[in-house]
């Protein structure tokens, strides 16, 4: 189980990132690909080609931490986007994780607080 404070943003890199890299590398990636600071402490994800593995990469307070997963069967679908990164919110990444399609899944309607004017 992956714990991150609530403020953490996540973003997806679209482009196939070879899984060979290890911190600099994605730290690399993080400057060019997401115009981020990668001592923001979100977290970056990162996909190779046939979708069947994963990297995450972020700052925690003292160091980098990477968080790798390999599926042994199947592969990730993720989103759409002509983009080459995507920010994701928490329960899309669980979904992606999880091997939801995220086209299939639907949002029901929830109460929204009406803006102040």
């Amino acid at each position: 189980m992956l714990s991150l404070p609530s403020r953490t943003k996540m973003f997806l890199c679209m482009n196939p990132v070879d899984m060979r890299k290890s911190f600099d590398g994605l730290f690399g990636i993080v400057r060019e690909e997401f115009q981020q600071d990668p001592l923001s402490g979100h977290l970056f994800l990162f996909v190779n080609k046939r979708r069947d593995r994963m990297k995450a990469i972020f700052w925690d307070d003292d160091g980098f931490v990477i968080w790798y997963k390999r599926l042994e069967v199947g592969t990730w679908q993720l989103p759409g986007s002509t983009s080459t990164t995507l920010e994701l919110e928490a329960h899309e990444l669980a979904m992606i994780l999880r091997g939801i399609d995220l086209k299939s899944a639907r949002r029901r309607a929830r109460y929204q607080q009406p803006v102040a004017v």
